[in-house]
């Protein structure tokens, strides 16, 4: 599997070897919404149980959180070694891990707060991808740009735990959300891009990229949608 090619039209991919993008890209998307709705329905049990006591623990919650960025990491770096079956695995396990760390926000916000939020970031997420899919326009140089914004946004959230400023917050916060709704279109790009470089689809290799297309475009989506409920920010 290549990057990407120097091909300036990028309403187009040149597939090789016969792939069919349409049925790679519908992959993507069918392993990210799966993943959408572990999360959603881990998120509910929680809320609904008990569990959501052990949500509230500070200790259990930051060993849920090392645990998401190792199964990332695991699923990103180990892409080539392990098995489509033991990615599908460890996403789903991610899925739901974020769902029980995301629980508390819905206690923490009210239930209006959450549903604007999560149809906002929906329709921005849908028309982002949409663009990046289709557009002419190379995004590639995009990339270091947004990952810049997104190391300056995590300086920023470190530095306004401290000062606790009301309108660094908001600044933060639409930031989160332009820089995020970005990477969206970015990552739509570069994943059509990888698929129509992909050689063959034999084994499970398909199935592999598909997972992986998903964590990437799953991971725009949360982290959109978390800062946008920042954005609208009525708590309970």
């Amino acid at each position: 599997m290549n990057s990407m090619n120097q091909n300036r039209n990028l309403s187009y991919y040149p597939a090789v070897g016969g792939v069919d993008l349409q049925s790679i890209m519908r992959q993507v998307y069918t392993w990210m919404v799966l993943a959408m709705l572990i999360t959603a329905g881990v998120a509910f049990v929680t809320v609904s149980t008990p569990l959501v006591n052990l949500a509230a623990n500070p200790i259990i919650l930051i060993v849920a959180m090392v645990a998401e960025v190792g199964l990332v990491m695991g699923i990103s770096f180990g892409f080539n070694k392990i098995s489509a079956g033991i990615a599908a695995v460890l996403f789903f396990v991610y899925a739901g891990l974020n769902g029980f760390t995301l629980s508390i926000l819905l206690l923490a916000y009210t239930s209006g707060t959450v549903f604007l939020a999560f149809v906002s970031t929906a329709a921005l997420f849908g028309a982002m991808s949409i663009i990046g899919y289709t557009t002419k326009v190379d995004l590639s140089k995009m990339g270091t740009f947004l990952m810049m914004g997104v190391i300056g946004l995590l300086i920023a959230m470190v530095i306004n735990i401290f000062v606790a400023s009301g309108p660094l917050d908001f600044i933060i916060s639409l930031a989160g959300v332009l820089i995020f709704t970005g990477l969206t279109a970015f990552d739509t790009q570069r994943i059509g891009r990888m698929a129509a470089q992909m050689t063959t689809t034999q084994g499970d290799s398909t199935a592999k990229f598909g997972i992986f297309g998903a964590l990437k475009l799953y991971l725009d989506f949360i982290n959109m949608f978390l800062f946008m409920l920042r954005l609208f920010g009525r708590r309970r």
